[in-house]
């Protein structure tokens, strides 16, 4: 089950909770992005010099990074994949026959006797 499902099953003061989360890191970073917009200057190699405010040099150093990441896991999922092609489906393993007067397992487990005593 997904993140989006657990959540979407959860109790309305749970949602509510989640979502004051979500906004105050949106407003956080908004914040943040209100009170560094003052220029920086990011030096390259041979005398290079980019000027841009400091949230969005953030933003690209941010977005670079996990660019950089993901190119990086790609070569093992891609071999992840190509193995799972591979072997194809899992075959079904046949379920043994119960016999004529047996009563389904029961959803909760496994059969147990009844407790004595309680």
């Amino acid at each position: 089950m997904g993140r989006g499902a657990r959540f979407a099953a959860s109790s309305p003061s749970m949602r509510l909770v989640v979502w004051l989360l979500r906004s105050f890191v949106f407003f956080t970073l908004f914040a943040f992005a209100l009170n560094n917009q003052q220029d920086v200057v990011v030096h390259w190699f041979f005398g290079a010099a980019w000027h841009a405010p400091m949230v969005i040099v953030v933003l690209v150093a941010f977005a670079a990074g996990a660019a950089i990441g993901v190119l990086a896991m790609a070569p093992a999922w891609w071999r992840h994949r190509r193995l799972t092609t591979r072997q194809g489906p899992a075959p079904a393993a046949a379920a043994p026959a119960a016999p004529a007067g047996a009563q389904p397992p029961s959803e909760l487990g496994a059969e147990h006797p009844p407790r004595v005593g309680l």
